[in-house]
């Protein structure tokens, strides 16, 4: 690296690190940094390296009213690349923030400061679908949250979004945002109730958008398509809280055949894991004294008429339920149990094998041996034992969180 590659080095900033967020409450947090977060992505704004060339110190502020998610927006460096050094440009890092925020930010603390005051006018969109409270051991009290089932009729609801969805960026890796005109949407969002100065107010916990599709002859397909509780929020138990919330909404819904998602990431699957198998546990079909009988269509019924459950899903359940019955010290019964779960597993393989088996008739001496090395049957042992040890950890964690609800 010459001198002046060097010097130019020194303009590069990581905009995971520069991006600060706040969800502001009182004008205090806005000096306060134990209330700042930063994003754990910003690779579809500044590229997959997610760095900023051109500043020094490059300080990018998004601070947000903790309700209405009123907006300040402010970008600060103590030295810019052009200053110093011709014909090199910096990269428009402000340019980039304003292609995802709406109009009608501020740029000027004092106008978002008074904002604030106004936030005791914000109150939750949509219909109550649940309340409940989490305790909160710092301040030795319980807080209560609220979920409200929303659509974009409600006034004010639509500008409220394209704020809200802002966070998706920093927060979902494959995040993208959604075509608000079309009415087959449903909005789920999680609000605390908090107190300031004596009044009642309410701020943005986090949030659901869940795709109907149509299911002929006449049923719907929920699918969840976006999910998010907003860092502040994370850990304390209202992912599950909202997932299970929208499961008993659609339960309610007699023309909902099951609910999905869309492409879910791992969090959601051990999340859905954990909710599924919550709800499911108590039904008879599942009981203690069926579970090691095996899977059944009557579970896969029951989950699918009490909890809108498919029955791959449901086939998860039982798994995870039996596990927890099954003593594992029992070398019979452990050898039962993962028996039953590598079948499941092998199923795919098998089906492959099968159809390579009709191709090799129609190979090349070439292509034969090529595809006789994808059968390596102890190489599919070994990789289905892993599959297995994988996956009963994951059951293990599920069966340990239930233990501690």
């Amino acid at each position: 690296m010459n001198p002046m590659e060097k010097k130019l080095a020194e303009y590069k900033c990581d905009t995971n690190e520069a991006i600060s967020l706040k969800l502001v409450r009182f004008a205090d947090d806005l000096e306060d940094e134990s209330t700042t977060f930063h994003p754990e992505y910003s690779h579809q704004l500044y590229g997959d390296d997610e760095v900023a060339f051109g500043y020094k110190g490059l300080q990018i502020q998004l601070y947000y009213s903790a309700g209405n998610l009123s907006t300040l927006f402010k970008v600060k460096y103590s030295a810019r690349v052009t200053e110093k050094f011709d014909c090199v440009e910096p990269d428009d890092v402000e340019g980039k923030i304003r292609e995802i925020i709406p109009a009608g930010f501020s740029c000027n603390t004092d106008d978002f400061t008074s904002l604030l005051e106004k936030e005791t006018n914000f109150k939750p969109f949509g219909t109550l679908l649940h309340t409940y409270n989490v305790h909160n051991v710092e301040e030795g009290e319980d807080f209560t949250y609220q979920i409200h089932k929303v659509d974009l009729s409600c006034p004010g609801f639509r500008e409220y979004h394209k704020r809200l969805q802002t966070f998706l960026m920093w927060f979902i890796e494959t995040a993208s945002f959604i075509d608000v005109d079309d009415d087959r949407w449903d909005f789920f969002l999680v609000f605390e109730k908090y107190n300031k100065d004596g009044e009642t107010l309410f701020a943005t916990v986090g949030y659901m958008t869940v795709y109907n599709y149509y299911v002929y002859p006449d049923k719907t397909r929920p699918r969840v398509s976006q999910m998010l509780i907003l860092p502040p929020f994370q850990g304390e138990g209202h992912g599950a809280q909202l997932l299970e919330a929208v499961h008993m909404f659609y339960c309610n819904l007699h023309k909902v055949q099951d609910i999905t998602a869309e492409d879910p990431s791992e969090n959601y699957v051990k999340l859905r894991d954990y909710v599924l198998v919550k709800l499911c546990q108590t039904l008879p079909s599942f009981s203690t004294d069926k579970l090691p009988l095996g899977f059944s269509d009557d579970m896969a019924t029951e989950a699918r008429e009490k909890f809108k459950i498919n029955k791959k899903h449901a086939r998860r359940v039982y798994e995870i339920l039996r596990l927890r019955v099954t003593d594992m010290s029992d070398e019979t019964k452990a050898r039962d149990y993962r028996l039953e779960v590598k079948k499941r597993l092998f199923a795919p393989t098998k089906k492959n094998q099968r159809e390579m088996t009709k191709m090799m008739k129609c190979l090349r001496p070439e292509e034969l041996a090529s595809h006789i090395s994808q059968m390596d049957t102890a190489l599919q042992q070994e990789e289905l034992e892993k599959s297995y040890q994988e996956l009963l950890a994951e059951y293990r964690r599920v069966i340990e969180r239930l233990a501690q609800a």
